[in-house]
């Protein structure tokens, strides 16, 4: 009996492995569910907090003080498809403010650069800013973009994140990059890559079921370096039928 409960086992271990979808299903299956929410325009705004060596990024150049554990301040996101994002943060403390603004991959900065919201509207952009176009371009689109990223989506795997199971694209290793969506509705759950200059980034997408963001965008997004959270954005009210001005995205 013990044989046959161990056989039983392993066989359902090996069926489980055999029905994890490949990369292309799972992308194409996520840019297909983000085409159907018919998005145009969204505005989100939020609580932004900064901890740990990102407190001297943000004091510095949002103008507050730095002796604390962390800064608490104010964000809003604004995404306009396609390709369009433009993040704000303040603080009510500080005496300048700080924009990211990304067009078509294409980054600038208004006032000082915080490198945590550059690495959030970078990520956010072609996760959530692509559409308006058929459904095999978007794929490869989303799909190039995570490879320069070091990504090997023709790698898949199963693992569990937030309470929640996602699919994994990437090399399962501790430490390699890899891309997250899940399982549950396809939306993107979490992005891991090292940049040029060996910074470790974490990008985490939290929790779809909030009435400020619904399944537009997640409620929450943090940013963790070296294994260190150092920015989160919570959205507390938002609009995901706004009419975003186009003066937003321009230079």
């Amino acid at each position: 009996m013990k044989r046959i409960v161990a056989l039983v086992a392993v066989l359902s271990s090996f069926t489980a492995v055999a029905y994890v979808l490949p990369g292309g299903s799972i992308l194409r299956r996520m840019v297909t569910e983000r085409e159907e929410l018919k998005l145009s325009g969204i505005r989100v705004e939020g609580s932004l907090s900064f901890s740990g060596p990102a407190v001297k990024e943000a004091g510095a150049a949002l103008g507050a003080a730095t002796d604390r554990p962390d800064v608490q301040g104010d964000g809003v996101l604004y995404v306009k498809l396609p390709g369009r994002c433009r993040f704000e943060a303040s603080v009510p403390d500080g005496n300048a403010r700080s924009a990211v603004v990304q067009v078509a991959g294409r980054r600038k900065v208004e006032g000082h650069e915080i490198a945590p919201l550059s690495v959030l509207i970078t990520q956010v952009c072609p996760l959530f800013a692509a559409g308006g176009g058929p459904i095999q371009t978007l794929k490869e689109s989303v799909q190039q973009y995570l490879q320069g990223l070091g990504v090997d989506t023709t790698r898949t795997g199963l693992a569990r994140f937030g309470g929640e199971v996602a699919y994994v694209l990437g090399d399962m290793a501790e430490g390699r990059p890899q891309f997250w969506v899940y399982k549950d509705g396809f939306r993107p759950a979490r992005l891991r890559y090292t940049d040029t200059a060996k910074n470790a980034w974490d990008v985490r997408f939290l929790d779809y079921t909030s009435p400020a963001t619904g399944e537009a965008l997640p409620r929450t997004i943090e940013v963790w370096r070296g294994g260190q959270r150092v920015v989160r954005f919570t959205g507390l009210k938002g609009d995901t039928r706004a009419t975003v001005p186009d003066k937003l995205f321009t230079p």
